[in-house]
């Protein structure tokens, strides 16, 4: 499955990324490297939480 994630960069150093298609799925990290593994974490944390 592909998920859309945009990648912005921080004012304040590093990066934040959100999942359009996921309500409320943000995360952030200092890396490219750190926001890939951040995202895939909070796209799961998002997808498994009871609604």
């Amino acid at each position: 499955m592909r998920i859309r994630v945009i990648v912005h960069k921080a004012e304040e150093g590093g990066f934040w990324a959100e999942v359009p298609s996921i309500p409320g799925c943000a995360t952030q990290g200092e890396t490219m490297e750190e926001i890939e593994i951040n995202v895939r974490e909070a796209i799961e944390g998002c997808l498994s939480a009871d609604i």
